[in-house]
C-alpha cells in the first residue's frame, strides 16, 4: 500500500464501502422477496378457505382474528409495497453495480499505469 498513490488508496476505500452497500442491498432485496413469497402463498391458502371460515393474523406481537377479506386486503397491500420496495432496490442495486465496476476500472487503470515502465529509453 506504500507505494500506492493517496488517489488510489483513496478509491480503493471508497470501492470497499461501495460493495458493503451493494452487499446490503442485495441483501434486503432478498429478504423483501421471500417475504413477497411467503405472502403469495398465504393468498394461495386463503383461496380455499371458505368465507365464514375462521382466520388469524399477527397484529405486532398479538394474534388477532379477522375476516377473510381483510386479511387478503392486508396481505394484497403488504405485497404491494414490498414489490415497490425490491424495484427501487433493483435500481439502487444497478446504479451501485455501475458506479462500482467504473471505479474498479479506474483503479485498475492508475495501477496498471504505474506498473509498466514509461515507455522507451
Amino acid at each position: 500500500m506504500e507505494n500506492i498513490p493517496p488517489k488510489v488508496q483513496n478509491q480503493l476505500a471508497m470501492l470497499q464501502q461501495m460493495q458493503q452497500q451493494l452487499q446490503t442491498v442485495v441483501s434486503q432485496k432478498a429478504q423483501y422477496e421471500l417475504t413477497i413469497r411467503e405472502a403469495r402463498r398465504a393468498v394461495e391458502d386463503l383461496a380455499d378457505v371458505s368465507e365464514d371460515a375462521a382466520v388469524f393474523m399477527n397484529v405486532g406481537s398479538v394474534m388477532m382474528q379477522k375476516n377473510k377479506e381483510q386479511v387478503l386486503a392486508s396481505l394484497n397491500e403488504r405485497i404491494e409495497t414490498l414489490e415497490l420496495r425490491v424495484k427501487s432496490l433493483e435500481k439502487q442495486e444497478k446504479a451501485l453495480q455501475g458506479r462500482f465496476e467504473q471505479l474498479s476500472s479506474q483503479i485498475r487503470g492508475a495501477l496498471e499505469g504505474k506498473q509498466q515502465p514509461s515507455g522507451p529509453a
